[in-house]
């Protein structure tokens, strides 16, 4: 039996492919992800870690757990693949993730001014029975955010694979990953033009008043949710109904009997490649995304850069980025191939860790700016590399219970990455009088990390993969797997 017909079934061809404009409208659910990134991870992480005063350690840990509950992605995933929510496979999950995840976020910038304002009454942080309750509230409600936002981005990516062929999908993957970083641009800019009128005096950081703080955070934290279900909703309507390739990819008729979540995770592990390619993505996400809770409280730390300068770091590597998303997608793939445009992007993202190293030693901003632009560029190229090849690692027929798997892989090593670049820092603090040195060892492990993540990413094989997944998917068709 042909394996490869399991994968591609020919009857896949009746409907046409999502077209360019297609492709910009799904593109705006990442743009809505994206602006959510900057609010979590660029203004949430600085007024907690420089303004309020609360350990890197605890600020990255709670801004974690919306990463650690990641091994829902693959029940949800599996969830979408055999549950069909409201007559749709993958919108409906999408729409109520979206909505949970705006309502999680505003709740939780509330419980960090509960937080700051105990701390600041301290002058210090102190454990007591009202700090441990706040943070294990403000954990509570960033573990739901995490696991709405897995509810969200798993079966919308699983609907990029129902929409897409195997030959226009690194072009899909480039238009809708840009519009990610499109939002993270936008995120970064619009914020620190609201964010500088909370600096306006010059005030240093730690002084500021927490009322000078709270109402223009409010106010944004307030608002992005809104806009962020807006974009949802415009990008999902009506795509899934008219481009879908799912129904005829999946076309036994007990498929939802057949492909409990215990059998899908039988597909999943058939073939070795998933395994390490899943190494590979841990690595590879672990090395570049350490920096994330630390990145802003180094331009602070060792620049004296403002909030509002420190958030439109964001902006720079967001333009590099956008850049190295762009034209991977439509000229470096299609020339160099997916496995090669992946692993010269991870050696330049490892030279760009030591060239933020050198920004610092030297003092100079336009070499940490210049870093932050080629860091995105070389991110950028290893990321759209790395995904065209995370979708052709991919059964279209579970394509959820597979992205469940990839997305865990990221989401896990995101929380592991974020605690440890808090962690590091604080063990670089302990080691070393200067916070050029202390941060300095985040970046180092970052470079080291990434060199070895291209070592697995040459025993990738992506025709082995489609050989041993299709047998098992038509194994479990045939209900000859053991449940």
């Amino acid at each position: 039996m042909n394996s490869k017909s399991f994968i591609e079934p020919p009857s896949t061809h009746h409907k046409r492919s999502a077209g360019l404009l297609t492709a910009l409208r799904l593109g705006l659910f990442n743009l809505g992800l994206g602006l959510m990134a900057v609010l979590t991870l660029a203004v949430l992480n600085r007024v907690m870690i420089s303004e309020l005063g609360i350990p890197a350690t605890i600020t990255a840990g709670v801004l974690a757990m919306s990463q650690f509950v990641a091994p829902a992605r693959v029940w949800f995933g599996q969830l979408s693949d055999t549950k069909p929510l409201f007559g749709k496979h993958r919108t409906s999950y999408v729409l109520i993730g979206t909505a949970i995840f705006g309502v999680a976020v505003f709740l939780a910038v509330q419980v960090v001014w509960q937080l700051g304002a105990i701390v600041r009454a301290n002058e210090g942080w102190l454990w007591n029975s009202q700090t441990i309750g706040l943070t294990a509230l403000l954990g509570l409600i960033l573990g739901i955010y995490g696991l709405a936002l897995s509810s969200s981005s798993t079966p919308f990516t699983a609907l990029l694979v129902d929409v897409s062929e195997e030959d226009n999908r690194s072009k899909l993957v480039s238009i809708v990953w840009s519009m990610l970083m499109v939002g993270i641009v936008i995120g970064g800019i619009t914020g620190s033009v609201v964010l500088k009128k909370i600096n306006q005096g010059g005030i240093e950081a730690g002084q500021i008043p927490l009322e000078n703080l709270q109402a223009p955070i409010n106010s944004v934290f307030g608002f992005v949710p809104f806009l962020v279900i807006a974009l949802a909703a415009i990008a999902t309507w009506g795509v899934e109904k008219k481009y879908s390739r799912f129904s005829s990819r999946a076309s036994n008729s007990h498929r939802e009997d057949s492909i409990t979540l215990q059998r899908a995770i039988k597909i999943l592990t058939a073939s070795r490649q998933t395994g390490i390619f899943f190494t590979f993505l841990c690595l590879f996400t672990i090395s570049l995304f350490m920096q994330e809770a630390v990145l802003e409280p180094y331009g602070g730390e060792v620049f004296g850069m403002s909030i509002a300068d420190t958030t439109k770091l964001n902006a720079f590597w967001g333009i590099g980025i956008l850049l190295g998303y762009g034209t991977t997608g439509f000229f470096v793939v299609p020339r160099l191939g997916k496995k090669r445009s992946t692993k010269i992007g991870c050696w330049l993202v490892a030279l760009c860790f030591i060239l933020i190293i050198l920004s610092g030693l030297t003092q100079q901003e336009i070499i940490l700016k210049s870093a932050m632009v080629i860091f995105g560029i070389a991110a950028g190229v290893a990321t759209i590399g790395g995904i065209s090849l995370m979708l052709d690692l991919t059964a279209a027929a579970t394509a959820g219970t597979f992205i469940g798997a990839w997305g865990l892989a990221q989401a896990m090593s995101r929380a592991f990455a974020t605690v440890a670049g808090g962690v590091i820092l604080d063990i670089g603090k302990a080691l070393f009088a200067s916070p050029i040195w202390s941060y300095g060892l985040v970046f180092a492990t970052q470079a080291v990390g990434m060199i070895v993540a291209i070592v697995i990413l040459n025993q990738v094989d992506v025709q082995e993969f489609q050989e041993t997944t299709g047998k098992a998917i038509a194994t479990v068709m045939e209900g000859d797997l053991d449940g």
